[in-house]
């Protein structure tokens, strides 16, 4: 296969994860009389632009189905995240009532709803029926549409160009890359901004996230093959931020490339240096991370057999993608963790793909009291202990088995 960026050859292996079905393709009560449709999940690095990617088995359809199930706001971290994100962008652009603001994978309308509530005219495009549906509830202009080249042409001619385009998590998520950044040099104002934020490349590798790798995200990031890819679609990074998210993330600002007039940032050429020194534009550097995630993954299980033997009662929180793809790569199904509990009502009473591990509401966890409850969503670790404390969980020792095992003492010290 060749690189979706620049169709050089992949030779290059990062990780095989074995096989498993899409992370989000929670299963209902009768599918699970069905057979699973399963996927090889293979990294390969392209050794030409340094885009690290999947292998391509599946089609974005098959992956975000109009009954999507991932809400955004069932996360009061994410929320605070957006609303902090709208007052600074703001700030720096000047936004106004007579401004636009576009989101591309928009969700349920988590950070557009901070835009309207300021009065500044905005547009969510967004590709599942679900989440678009929970967005329009919220009074959020949302069009329910894949975004890319032909789509953003279509909205300019409408007099819709944008002074900011917000991408959250979701250039990982596009297999057409190239089509998708040239719709944003297509939908900007010629002196327009678009910031997109995605878990950082370099972080995955030094903090052995492999958990965050699934099929849903065709590539995986770093800003040396990002900034490869902006140029050869029309736009220029003028600054990058590196922020808290998902166990560490990038939010790159881009501009027309033809038509900009932004300075560029010296954190740009600082960043690309540590990633250089890092070795992300060597082979070399992309080493290690199998026998890594082997590690992890023969120690979580060697705990829950361990757990199962002494009579421990395990439960899982949050019924989250990284989860899945753990779950999945360790071979772990109910008989070591008995359910997961999550939040969100859309996935509750279904069951995780794969695993087939049900899916139950919080309230289940509060009244059964596990000795021990597996944090699937470890980026979320400590505001899910808080909560499950405040809920008088407080007997429970909690897990979590990326980047390492880690299991608090009792209480959750």
């Amino acid at each position: 296969m060749s690189c979706r960026h620049c169709s050089a050859p992949l030779g290059l292996e990062l990780i095989d994860l074995g096989s498993s079905p899409p992370s989000n393709a929670y299963l209902t009560p009768e599918m699970l009389f069905a057979p699973e449709k399963t996927y090889p999940l293979r990294i390969m690095v392209c050794e030409k632009c340094w885009l690290v990617q999947t292998l391509d088995f599946t089609h974005a359809d098959e992956l975000f189905s109009s009954e999507y199930a991932y809400f955004s706001s069932f996360s009061t971290t994410w929320l605070e995240h957006a609303e902090r994100y709208v007052a600074e962008m703001v700030e720096r652009f000047r936004l106004n009532s007579a401004s636009h603001v576009v989101e591309i994978a928009s969700n349920d309308g988590y950070l557009l709803q901070y835009v309207k509530a300021r009065g500044i005219p905005c547009t969510g495009i967004e590709p599942t029926a679900s989440t678009a549906r929970a967005a329009r509830q919220k009074g959020v202009d949302t069009v329910e549409a894949f975004f890319g080249a032909e789509f953003a042409s279509r909205l300019a001619a409408e007099g819709r160009q944008a002074d900011l385009m917000a991408a959250n998590n979701v250039l990982a998520h596009v297999p057409d890359i190239n089509g998708f950044l040239v719709g944003f040099t297509n939908l900007l104002k010629p002196d327009g901004a678009a910031t997109f934020e995605f878990p950082h490349l370099l972080r995955l590798l030094a903090e052995n996230q492999f958990d965050t790798i699934y099929h849903e995200h065709f590539s995986y990031l770093s800003l040396t093959a990002v900034e490869e890819i902006f140029k050869a679609n029309g736009l220029a990074v003028f600054d990058v931020e590196e922020i808290a998210t998902h166990g560490g993330s990038l939010r790159v600002f881009a501009q027309r490339a033809a038509s900009g007039r932004r300075p560029v940032s010296a954190r740009v050429a600082a960043l690309l240096a540590r990633e250089s020194e890092a070795g992300l534009s060597t082979a070399k550097g992309y080493h290690g991370l199998q026998s890594r995630a082997e590690k992890v993954k023969d120690d979580f299980v060697s705990f829950l057999i361990d757990a199962k033997r002494r009579g421990r009662r395990v439960a899982g929180y949050g019924a989250a993608a990284k989860g899945n793809t753990l779950l999945n790569f360790a071979g772990i199904r109910r008989d070591l963790i008995s359910y997961v509990v999550d939040r969100n009502p859309a996935k509750q009473g279904k069951f995780l793909p794969g695993s087939r591990i049900p899916i139950l509401s919080e309230e289940v966890l509060y009244r059964d009291a596990p000795d021990y409850v597996i944090i699937l969503p470890w980026n979320l670790k400590a505001e899910v202990m808080q909560q499950l404390r405040h809920a008088g969980i407080s007997e429970a020792r909690y897990v979590t088995a990326v980047p390492e095992l880690e299991i608090s003492d009792p209480g959750g010290a």
